[in-house]
Order: C-alpha cells, then sequence, then structure tokens
C-alpha cells in the first residue's frame, strides 16, 4: 500500500512539473512605476519565443558584432554587421535572403563597406552609413546598388571633425536625419540630393558655476572649444509614421540626467531621449509620472547579482504601434516603453542566460505581427519576443484612444484593470476617455485613483466652467460681500485700537487680542507700545500661539485635493511640535544670547513679541485653505505665493520686533538674528546629544538588570 501511494505521488509531481506552462518561469520581472516612484509588478506585455542566431539563419559567415536591426513594410530583417563589413538581409522568418558588402559604384569601380554601423529602409530604398567611409550608401531591397551620398559641405561644420554617419532617418519626402558621433551640433538635416541643409536638436550644454564663470573671460573661440568638449552627440535615430524624429544619447552626464529625472523636468535639456518635429523643436510629451529617461531606480540589482549603479544608458529607440515607442537601457539589458504621453506602460529584461535574457543589448525593432526582435552585441543572435494578451489589449486600448473609440478604450482600460490592478495608466486612460466624452466628474474620480492631478485639474476647470456659466450673477455679489465684511472688521479693529491707545487704564482681553492688528501694519510703534504700554498681554499671545496651531492643523486636513492628492492624514499634535518648538527654541536662543549683548527684552517679552508676529499666518494661510479647494493647477502659484508672503511678513514682524525689544540697531539686531540662528542649531545639537547619552544609559541599565535577572 505504501509503494502505491509513493507511485501516485511521484507521478503527481510529474504531472504538476510538466503541466506548468513555460511562461510561468519567467526570466524577468515585468513592472511599472507609481509615482512615489516604487516598482509595480506587472504581466508580462511579452514573453520571448526563440533565440535566432547565425546558424538558424543560415549564415555561412557567422556574423560579429551587430551594431544595427530594423524592419521593412514586408517584414524583411535588416542586421548592419559591422565586423563583417555587411548588411545581412533576412526574411520574416528570420531565414537568410541575401548580403550586402561589395558593390560596383557610379563610376563602375568595384566598391566595398567599411565599419557600417547604421541601417534604415524607407520606400524600397535601403540606406547604410558607411561610417568609416564617411557615407551614406543606398541599394534597393534586391541589394543592387542605388548611389552614394557623399558627406555633405557646409562652412557651419566644426573644421577638422570627421563626418562618421552611425544612423539615418528618412522622412515621406526624402529628407536625410543623420547621426554623426563626431558632429556637437546635433543632428545633420540634407535633402534627397544630400546637400547640407541645417543641423536640429543640439544637445543642451551642462555648465559647472565655475565653468559659467570662466567663461566670461574667455575669447568666442575659446567658448566654442570649450562647448565643443562638453557637448554630447547622439547615438541613434528613428522616425515615426507622422514624421516625428525621435533621437537617443548616452554622453549626457548622469548626475544631470539624473536630476532632471527625478525633478521632474519636462523640458527635456538634459532627457536621453528627445522627439522632435520636422522643425527640429522638441516635442516630447513627458506627461507621466517620471520622464522618460528610462530607470527609476538607479542601484537596481540585476538577476546575476550585479548593481547597474547611474542613470540609464540609453543606446536605441523604436516606434512600435499606436504611437508608443520603446528605449534600450544597455547598461541594465532592459526595454522601457512609453506611449505618446509619456506614461511608462511597462519595463522588462534582465541579464543571464536563459531565454529572454540578454549580454549586451544593441539594437531593437517591432514587426507588423506584433514581434519584437531585440539584438544582442554579445550573443550575436536575436531574440524574439511574442507580445501577450495583456500587450494586446494595451494595444487594442490605445488604438481605440487614438481613433476616439473612447466607449471601447474604456471597455479595454478596465480589462487591463483586471489583470493589474496596479496599472496607473489604465485609470489615466479611463479619466481620458470619461473626459473626451463630457464625462468630468467620473473623469475626476479615475485621475485621482491614478494621483494624476494634470488630469485632475483639467476635468475640473470644465466642471467650474460649467458652474460658473450656471451661477456667474452670483461671483459680483459674493465678492462684494467678502470685501464689504473684511472692510468692516479692520475699521472695527481700527476704533477698537484708537479708543484703548486714548481711554488709558487695563486694557480689556478683546482689545489685547486685537491690538495685534494694529501691530501687523505699523511694527516699529507697536512692538514699542506691546513692550512699555502693556498693550498686548500673555494671555493673548498665548491665543495667537494656539490659533497658529490650529490654521497649521486646518491647512494640512482642509486644502484641496491639487494640494494633497495623496489624502494624507494630519494630527494636531504634530502641528502642536511643528509650532511650539521652533518658537521656544528661537525665544531661548535669542534670549541668552541678548542677555550677553545689553538686549533689554526679558524672557516674556521676546516671546509676546514672537507670537503676536504670527498674526499674517493666521489672517492668510485660512482664505488660501479654503481657495485651495476650488483652484486649477496652475492657479496654485498664486496661493503659494501668498503662504510664502505670509512667511516672510511674519519673519520681517519677528525682525522688527526683537530689534524693538532689545532697543538694538539694524546692523546689530542682524548680527544677533544670525548668532540666534546659530544658538537654535547649538541647542539642537545639545538637546539630540543629551537624548542619545540618556538612552544609552537607560538601555545600559537595563542590559545589567535583565543578566542580573538570568544568574540569579
Amino acid at each position: 500500500m505504501k509503494r502505491f501511494i509513493s507511485i501516485i505521488a511521484l507521478v503527481f509531481a510529474l504531472v504538476m512539473i510538466f503541466a506548468v506552462p513555460a511562461s510561468a518561469f519567467k526570466p524577468y520581472q515585468t513592472y511599472t512605476y507609481s509615482i512615489d516612484g516604487f516598482a509595480l509588478h506587472s504581466p508580462d506585455a511579452y514573453t520571448p519565443v526563440m533565440a535566432v542566431d547565425s546558424t538558424y539563419m543560415g549564415l555561412e559567415v557567422p556574423f560579429d558584432e551587430p551594431r544595427d536591426i530594423v524592419v521593412d513594410e514586408n517584414d524583411n530583417v535588416y542586421l548592419v554587421d559591422s565586423k563583417n563589413d555587411r548588411i545581412v538581409v533576412l526574411d520574416k522568418y528570420f531565414k537568410f535572403k541575401y548580403d550586402v558588402d561589395t558593390f560596383v559604384n557610379e563610376q563602375g569601380v568595384d566598391d566595398c563597406l567599411n565599419n557600417p554601423n547604421g541601417v534604415f529602409v524607407k520606400n524600397g530604398v535601403m540606406y547604410v552609413c558607411d561610417t568609416d567611409n564617411a557615407r551614406i550608401v543606398t541599394f534597393d531591397t534586391n541589394g543592387n546598388f542605388l548611389r552614394i551620398i557623399a558627406e555633405p559641405e557646409s562652412s557651419l561644420f566644426d573644421e577638422g571633425s570627421a563626418y562618421m554617419p552611425v544612423a539615418v532617418a528618412v522622412d515621406d519626402y526624402g529628407k536625410l536625419y543623420v547621426v554623426s558621433i563626431s558632429n556637437y551640433e546635433g543632428i545633420i538635416v540634407m535633402d534627397y540630393d544630400g546637400e547640407f541643409i541645417c543641423f536640429v536638436g543640439a544637445q543642451k550644454v551642462s555648465l559647472t558655476a565655475w565653468e559659467k564663470i570662466w567663461r566670461m573671460f574667455q575669447t568666442d573661440e575659446q567658448r566654442e572649444l570649450s562647448e565643443a568638449n562638453i557637448s554630447t552627440t547622439y547615438n541613434n535615430i528613428a522616425i515615426d509614421g507622422d514624421g516625428f524624429i525621435y533621437i537617443t544619447t548616452d554622453g549626457i552626464d548622469e548626475d544631470d540626467q539624473y536630476t532632471a529625472l527625478t525633478s521632474k523636468d519636462k523640458s527635456g535639456d538634459f532627457a536621453p531621449v528627445k522627439k522632435l518635429n520636422p522643425a527640429g523643436d522638441e516635442v516630447m510629451a513627458r506627461n507621466g509620472f517620471w520622464p522618460p529617461s528610462g530607470e527609476l531606480d538607479i542601484s537596481l540589482t540585476t538577476a546575476d547579482g550585479s548593481t547597474a549603479v547611474g542613470a540609464s544608458k540609453i543606446v536605441d529607440v523604436a516606434v512600435g504601434p499606436e504611437k508608443t515607442w520603446s528605449i534600450i537601457d544597455e547598461k541594465r539589458s532592459k526595454i522601457f516603453t512609453y506611449d505618446e504621453q509619456g506614461n511608462l506602460l511597462f519595463a522588462f529584461g534582465d541579464f543571464g542566460s536563459q531565454l529572454g535574457n540578454l549580454e549586451n543589448i544593441e539594437g531593437l525593432c517591432y514587426m507588423s505581427d506584433g514581434k519584437l526582435l531585440v539584438l544582442d552585441k554579445i550573443l550575436d543572435n536575436i531574440t524574439v519576443y511574442q507580445r501577450t494578451e495583456y500587450g494586446d489589449i494595451i494595444i487594442q486600448a490605445l488604438a481605440n484612444q487614438n481613433s476616439r473609440q473612447y466607449d471601447r478604450a474604456i471597455d479595454d482600460w478596465f480589462e487591463i484593470l483586471k489583470r493589474n490592478s496596479n496599472f496607473d495608466a489604465a485609470y489615466i486612460g479611463i479619466g481620458d476617455a470619461y473626459y473626451r466624452n463630457g464625462e468630468y466628474a467620473l473623469a475626476q474620480e479615475y485621475y485621482k485613483a491614478a494621483y494624476d492631478t494634470d488630469g485632475w485639474s483639467k476635468a475640473y476647470a470644465e466642471i467650474r466652467k460649467e458652474w460658473i456659466g450656471k451661477y456667474v450673477w452670483t461671483i459680483p455679489i459674493f465678492v462684494v460681500a467678502i470685501v464689504l465684511i473684511v472692510s468692516k472688521l479692520f475699521k472695527k479693529a481700527a476704533k477698537v485700537n484708537k479708543h484703548a491707545a486714548t481711554a488709558g487704564g487695563k486694557r480689556t482681553f478683546v482689545e489685547e487680542l486685537v491690538y495685534g492688528f494694529h501691530l501687523i501694519f505699523h511694527p516699529f510703534d507697536g512692538f514699542w507700545d506691546l513692550k512699555h504700554e502693556k498693550r498686548g498681554s500673555l494671555r493673548a499671545a498665548l491665543v495667537y500661539l494656539v490659533v497658529t496651531v490650529f490654521v497649521f492643523f486646518y491647512q494640512a486636513i482642509g486644502s484641496g485635493y491639487l494640494v494633497n492628492p495623496y489624502e494624507n492624514q494630519s494630527s494636531v499634535f504634530i502641528h502642536i511640535l511643528g509650532v511650539l518648538l521652533p518658537i521656544m527654541l528661537w525665544v531661548i536662543s535669542n534670549w541668552c544670547l541678548t542677555t550677553l549683548f545689553e538686549g533689554e527684552g526679558s524672557l516674556k517679552d521676546i516671546f509676546i513679541a514672537c507670537c503676536y508676529a504670527l498674526l499674517p499666518i493666521v489672517l492668510i494661510f485660512i482664505p488660501t485653505t479654503i481657495a485651495s479647494n476650488f483652484v486649477l493647477l496652475e492657479e496654485l502659484d498664486l496661493i503659494n505665493v501668498l503662504n510664502s508672503f505670509a512667511f516672510i511678513w511674519a519673519g520681517l514682524l519677528i525682525f522688527s520686533g526683537m530689534m524693538v525689544t532689545h532697543d538694538y540697531t539694524v546692523s546689530k539686531n542682524f548680527i544677533t538674528v544670525l548668532g540666534t540662528l546659530v544658538a537654535m542649531v547649538f541647542v539642537m545639537f545639545v538637546a539630540i546629544l543629551f537624548t542619545t547619552l540618556v538612552a544609552k544609559i537607560v538601555s545600559f541599565i537595563a542590559n545589567i538588570i535583565t543578566e542580573i535577572g538570568y544568574r540569579l
């Protein structure tokens, strides 16, 4: 019986092993990035199906260090075999058709390619970057020689710089865009006959502060030379069906590239991939959570256990279906795919020997049937990836979105969310579809789910516009009412302050509170009367301090979605510490310092003056917090400016308050303020040191007690 059970268990284990589909043994993890910068795992959009090497292709001479790969409209594959000075052409089944290495040129002389690096096929014409011969050679798609496009001539070229074309793209009008690794001026644009037109897309130069100063004393020739030495060249190029040009570079300073990525810079000045219109203007949409620059986690550990540190090294770009496009990170052997708006759709790839992993990724291209071909320079093969059902749905959703079939696009995005609920681009896609259908409230919900403040603000603008159109007559009434109420309050405060100034005797609590409205507009005589005429009091100062705490708390919980898209919760105790701690540090540090420099203010005087100086924060933060619920994203700058003004106003009041309280000159007060800031840092350092010491003593005593307990 036991033997029978063992046999059954063995058979069951074997069935389970062979029943697991091959896709379950994944050579890499597909992922995207959240708005917080965390990697979110997703289903595979592409899965490897085969590796095509020279033997499979049927090559007599194996190719060595391939440099580029493209396909034509018939899915014929063109490979640049640079070490063997040839172009290898395969059919759509990856079988050898012919190669191009030697030819007879226009003069009837035998000629050959010399270290070609790039190839492009357009309208039945093959353009080959014959790098070491400094020319572009064209053939038809049967390998027959057509013509040579020689090095362009122009006075704009740097003297002594060699023309070394490594990549080329051609638009529908026959205009050539050439990448030459020795030209720092940008992409070379030539007409059909090879005549130079212009440079486009010159990379912005990054200068240190010292270099900027030094350039002020340089001659024009020295500036041009230094700029050439620090500029970067491009390494690859692609063109889409609309004539937009994608260019890549791996020469940008890594710190500049990563700073632009993490700061979410949309200018593209230090982006490793750019999109140019035919006029050469940078037009790439960078509306995703992070600009399209490859890897966000610069210390990501690869499958082989190594850590690829630093910004991505982008060496190629390919245009995919439905306005998607992909770049490859040679440093990590990864592929990153984006949509037209710059949203990361998926990223995958890794180092390794398993099918689907690569050793040195060099190029990629798309076939019409959904396959993705990736070229490996070390393994000398092509890895063929097939788009999965998940990837098909993404492309279908984008297709429906691009063709304005928004209802269908919504259904597709919901299908994607069933498979990957972490896919923020799907929420954004649903939001976009609802927005274009005019369902702005629904669009807001899905933008909010993806923390897409741009989309949420865009939808809210339409809702607000509709509301204003309906209730436009109430707006002037509301504005006039607010102005009248504020005016009445300030007039009432002025009347109370005038009466308190002339009435004499003991001030009431209300008069002590209202005095703050006089002080913030007349700081010098206001702080003088606060101290010498006893116009204020400790109890009123404490009220202002408490109110300030609750104003900060209200700002944390009452701000609009655009200010707090994560809807973070806040505790009043955090704001008590956030207000009370710096105020007490300032008061104690200033009192300790001014007692040594003939300051006339007591600890109580300093505290009261500082608390009264907080009133501008109260007066400005409350309306700006309310207004933050009704503004658009581009209008938040005004809210931020007003809040900054409140802090500056309060800071100036504290400065003038300390000067009047201690009876200092401006210069002496400025010095003591700087000294107070230094003293605050010193007090915090001592407090942290003391706290750490006490914690270690307590831990030491606890360990002794524990040890004694064990021994007893």
